[in-house]
């Protein structure tokens, strides 16, 4: 993907804070493949087995990715996006068994960061190869 005019105006900082989100949401939703099936899955699948405390954490680092995005300046509307994705989540996670199974699909940390990695026109290859 070819370098946007928005990517050339991030600072070191800036792309730190996107590394982290990106690093977050790959530990959170994607972090190991499940032999057989091949589905990935992450902390969040996890976590998400233990009643009520499992969610609550996991929201609350989905509500980090959101802060970062804020910090980092993106706009309301894809703001607002990333917190329905995360009230998804968060609400389909309640729902036992099948709430966990649906968080193994859902993944909306991955989600999230993939808009403001869109908002940037910076893809996650070209973010681990800059500086």
């Amino acid at each position: 993907m070819p370098t946007s005019a928005s990517t050339k105006h991030l600072t070191s900082i800036e792309l730190g804070r996107i590394r982290r989100a990106v690093g977050i949401a790959r530990l959170m939703d994607t972090a190991v493949r499940l032999p057989v099936v091949g589905v990935r899955i992450g902390a969040d699948s996890i976590l998400g087995l233990i009643p009520a405390v499992g969610d609550v954490a996991t929201s609350l680092i989905g509500l980090y990715i959101l802060n970062e995005a804020r910090r980092l300046g993106i706009p309301n509307d894809k703001l607002a996006r990333m917190a329905v994705n995360l009230g998804i989540d968060a609400a389909g996670g309640t729902v036992p068994l099948l709430g966990d199974l649906f968080d193994v699909y859902f993944k909306s940390h991955r989600r999230n960061v993939v808009i403001i990695l869109d908002h940037f026109g910076i893809s996650e290859d070209e973010l681990n190869r800059r500086i």
